[in-house]
């Protein structure tokens, strides 16, 4: 890109740094809440800490100084543990957060480069565009058709023209462009821009929590009630038959600790924000944390063709001239009807062409015409692209009073203003369909003569001659047709939204293997349909084209009326309504705008349409692994539960076989397993062969919850059943204590390998690459021989070193007490068809 093309060089990188260095960056500054304060008060008032420091501080008063600086210790080493896994998604988040701040374009040393929003400095020279969110204050230097959406500012949601001459001729920081291009000089950065006096600020914005997070929620808010009851409960037998108020106490909350499933919430942010962030690492952008929840359930995906599927860039393959009346590749000799053809579609474009057809049409004119008119020429007036198909005009005028009007556009939108017989409309027509057979995207070229300076209110008023048509030629992307084979795969149904032809994208569609590519409908024809009709159409029709806005829109609407899950890609202004309205909304990082940009859910960072399908799968794999993390701390927690409840409420001799350190132990080691081992998890291979997953189906619907309670309640036979084997043969509380303990041990690291899945088998699992599974496991072993094999640890947990057969039937029996689910996949993977 040349200085001459935009009428200004900018600044040069001295001149940046100096501006910066003087003015400083282009950053709000509003007063924030600091992270770690909040972090520590959300952490003081988690139900576990506090019942730990009640523990704690017992044991203190009571005399029992060890048992309470270790519950002191466990508190400083769960806000550790909680402090790492927080910090671990607050990076991600934040990571996150910096991929999708806005960028945009300046103009630099004389070229066109993109930047930072926060790089901009005043002085700078700002290139906007249809779509771009505005990122400083500036004074518009020079302008096309130039209108902006000002109710970030106004409250009026009418778009404002704007130009060089006009008396305002400032642009706004958060304001968006609706339609055109503008270079502006930037003026006011940051908090002196006239929103950040204003003091909004978009990031001021609370996303609302989404309903798998506020299940959780309410199940953890359930839990503690029940905690709480049954810690009175459990405190008033004590205390009535011993009448020892702090010994009573401590009993009650060894129950009550047992009972709260605190690793739920920690589990459930870990695996969305780390789930998002390895997204982030493939190229995909994750704006709100809702969309990992949803993306597991998506049932339709909404695509659109230019960019999409196909590589968008655009290269002009043939023309037609109306005069000549036949088609002519352009690598060809043109005769001179052809190359006026070229000249006018070239005037028909944009002066400075961002648009790849445009582009294609200046290049073009420079290689076919020898003098070039472009510098003898000035846009005087013009009409934006507009209407059902739409067509845009251009007027120019030289010094001398010559004068150009070029239009381009839909070949309907341009035959219905032009005067043309019925044999020349044929002619045109069967023009049409040979090139649109082909595959090729086509233009219809325009031109009309006026002299008046009182230009018509709109540009269908024109009497136009019919010039010719364009054939522009964008191949299909090399991966579109595996893409498409992972998604019908998958459970997924595709429709192909677009503005372009029936003729020429049932062409494309047939050629990458669409479903569906021989019946469409058109956005007029869609827009006539009663709302039965319209659930009908969307249900059995894949191919939609010639949509415009209000089309698109209706067609989500329909699809989420039908009770699909919908996802849609888009990247024009114009898609905006439609992605917003989807459940998934995509936008493309490239070729996108700003306004698609900050309409979606979801940026594709370089517009490849298979990392969506990563993204399917990696919303299922996040979704699977949330769903075996939390099964893992139901099904443990059972048998913790009932251990430490059964004996107390039904008298056995040793009432109370576990203390409060005893359950911070175990806590200590299941909330690695589920947090840390299960987000590791890789997918396993059946995951993209189901069915989408139904929204409405969580982790807490009967079947999967009955799995999770049958497995706790297996265990918790196998320790009861210990239990009263060691009492059988006369064993003292040390000795019982410690068998139970190892069953429940072993039963944590099974129950570990076990969940894996739900399907495969444990063999299968072993082979899954996850470095942290034998990392955890070996920790646990070594942690739990510590504490039986070294003296002062056995002493201070009241354990006692076992003999090889009592140790061999603790671990035998908690192996047992899992490994029998491996039956249950068994028949599974047999005699029931697998359902996620």
């Amino acid at each position: 890109m040349t200085t001459n093309k935009f009428n200004t060089a900018g600044l040069t990188n001295a001149q940046v740094l100096e501006a910066r260095k003087k003015y400083g960056q282009n950053i709000s500054s509003y007063k924030k809440t600091n992270r770690y304060t909040a972090a520590m008060i959300r952490m003081i008032k988690e139900p576990m800490m506090i019942l730990l420091f009640v523990a704690s501080s017992i044991y203190f008063i009571s005399g029992k100084t060890a048992d309470g600086f270790f519950l002191a210790s466990a508190i400083v080493l769960i806000a550790a543990i909680s402090s790492y896994q927080n910090a671990r998604s607050r990076n991600a988040l934040e990571q996150l957060k910096d991929f999708t701040k806005p960028k945009c374009k300046v103009i630099r040393n004389g070229d066109s480069v993109e930047i930072k929003t926060e790089e901009i400095v005043i002085g700078d020279s700002l290139l906007i565009e249809e779509g771009v969110l505005i990122a400083a204050d500036g004074i518009i230097l020079h302008s096309n058709d130039f209108s902006v959406n000002e109710s970030i500012l106004t409250g009026e949601s009418m778009a404002v023209s704007k130009d060089k001459s006009a008396k305002d001729n400032l642009i706004y920081q958060g304001t968006t462009v609706v339609g055109g291009l503008a270079i502006a000089t930037v003026s006011a950065i940051g908090s002196e821009t006239k929103l950040g006096k204003i003091g909004k600020s978009l990031e001021t914005v609370k996303e609302e929590k989404t309903p798998l997070e506020m299940q959780i929620g309410n199940f953890v808010k359930k839990m503690a009630i029940a905690g709480a009851l049954v810690f009175l409960i459990v405190w008033g037998i004590n205390f009535f038959q011993s009448f020892k108020i702090f010994d009573s106490l401590l009993k009650a909350l060894t129950l009550a600790m047992s009972i709260l499933p605190e690793e739920i919430p920690i589990a459930f942010i870990t695996f969305m924000a780390i789930g998002a962030w390895r997204m982030m690492k493939e190229g995909i952008i994750v704006k709100q944390m809702k969309t990992v929840e949803t993306l597991g359930s998506a049932t339709v995906i909404c695509i659109d063709k230019t960019g999409t599927i196909t590589e968008n860039k655009m290269s002009l393959a043939k023309i037609f001239s109306l005069k000549s009346a036949k088609i002519t590749a352009t690598d060809r000799p043109l005769s001179e009807d052809e190359k006026r053809l070229i000249t006018l579609s070239m005037w028909a474009s944009e002066p400075i062409a961002f648009d790849p057809m445009e582009i294609a049409l200046h290049e073009t004119y420079t290689k076919v015409i020898e003098k070039d008119q472009r510098p003898d020429f000035k846009l005087v007036h013009e009409y934006p692209l507009s209407g059902k198909p739409p067509m845009m005009t251009h007027v120019f005028e030289n010094k001398s009073g010559t004068r150009i009007i070029a239009a381009k556009g839909g070949a309907e939108a341009l035959m219905e203003v032009a005067a043309l017989t019925a044999d020349q409309k044929k002619i045109i027509l069967k023009a049409i369909q040979k090139l649109s057979l082909e595959g090729y995207r086509i233009l219809a070229v325009g031109e009309s003569h006026f002299k008046s300076e009182n230009y018509p209110e709109t540009q269908q008023e024109f009497k136009f001659e019919f010039i010719g048509l364009l054939a522009f030629y964008d191949p299909p992307k090399k991966n579109i047709k595996l893409v498409l084979e992972h998604f019908y795969k998958a459970g997924i149904n595709v429709k192909i939204i677009t503005g372009d032809n029936a003729l020429t994208t049932s062409s494309i569609a047939k050629q990458i293997g669409f479903k569906g590519y021989e019946k469409s409908i058109s956005g007029d024809e869609l827009m006539q349909l009663k709302p039965k009709e319209l659930k009908k159409c969307v249900r059995e029709t894949n191919l939609f084209t010639r949509m415009f806005p209000e089309a698109k829109l209706k067609i989500i609407n329909a699809l989420k009326s039908n009770k699909e899950i919908v996802a849609m890609t888009g990247d024009g202004v114009n898609d905006g309504p439609a992605l917003k309205a989807a459940h998934i909304g995509i936008a493309m990082g490239n070729k996108g705008t700003e306004i698609a940009k900050q309409a979606a859910s979801l940026i594709l960072v370089n517009d490849d349409l298979s990392k969506m399908v990563h993204a399917i799968a990696m919303g299922r794999k996040i979704y699977a692994n949330i769903k075996k993390s939390i099964q893992f701390i139901i099904s443990i927690h059972i048998p913790i539960i009932l251990t430490v409840f059964i004996p107390l409420a039904l008298g056995w001799r040793y009432p109370n076989i576990f203390s409060p350190i005893h359950i911070i132990f175990l806590e200590l080691v299941m909330g690695p397993t589920c947090s840390i081992v299960y987000e590791n998890e890789p997918m396993e291979k059946n995951t993209m062969a189901q069915q989408p997953r139904p929204f409405t189906s969580t982790f807490f619907n009967w079947k999967e919850l009955s799995t999770s309670i049958i497995q706790g309640l297996v265990i918790t036979i196998g320790t009861l059943f210990t239990y009263q084997y060691a009492i059988y043969n006369s064993y003292d509380e040390q000795h019982t204590r410690t068998m139970v303990f190892i069953v429940l041990v072993t039963a944590n690291i099974f129950l570990t390998l076990m969940n894996r899945s739900f399907y495969y088998s444990i063999f299968t699992t072993l082979r899954y690459k996850n470095n942290l599974v034998p990392l955890i496991i070996s920790i646990t072993i070594f942690i739990s021989g510590m504490l039986l094999y070294i003296k002062p640890f056995a002493v201070f947990f009241a354990f006692e070193r076992l003999d090889l057969l009592s140790l061999c039937m603790a671990i035998g029996v908690g192996f047992l007490s899992v490994i029998w689910y491996e039956l249950v996949k068994l028949w599974k993977r047999n005699f029931k068809e697998f359902k996620a």
